[in-house]
């Protein structure tokens, strides 16, 4: 896998040097990432309202909590904690899972 990284980095690499990547449109300017696509359409008004009031979605607030907890499992030695930070993870998978019977299905590792 690191040998095609690599060899991928060193094409993007030689591209911007040849300057293939100076007159692609939008340059200088942000991604526009509103594709609402995959959000189901009953859904898709509530996920407006809360982008419009700068509030995550519930997914992603769950994500970013599964993660926050993900970090603290590693970093934590007490074996107590650890126990605590797995049962803790672990029903805020269950949780996340639950909530994603409308939406695409993220099935994360169970802890």
């Amino acid at each position: 896998m690191e040998f095609l990284q690599r060899i991928a980095e060193e094409r993007i690499q030689k591209a911007q040097e040849e300057g293939a990547f100076d007159n692609l449109p939008g340059k200088g300017k942000p991604l526009a990432f509103d594709d609402d696509a995959s959000v189901p359409e009953d859904l898709l008004l509530t996920y407006k309202l809360l982008k419009n009031s700068n509030c995550l979605q519930p997914e992603l607030e769950m994500r970013n909590q599964i993660f926050s907890l993900h970090q603290l499992l590693h970093a934590a030695i007490d074996a107590d904690t650890r126990r605590n930070l797995r049962r803790e993870l672990n029903l805020l998978i269950l949780n996340f899972n639950l909530l994603q019977k409308h939406a695409v299905r993220l099935d994360l590792p169970q802890f």
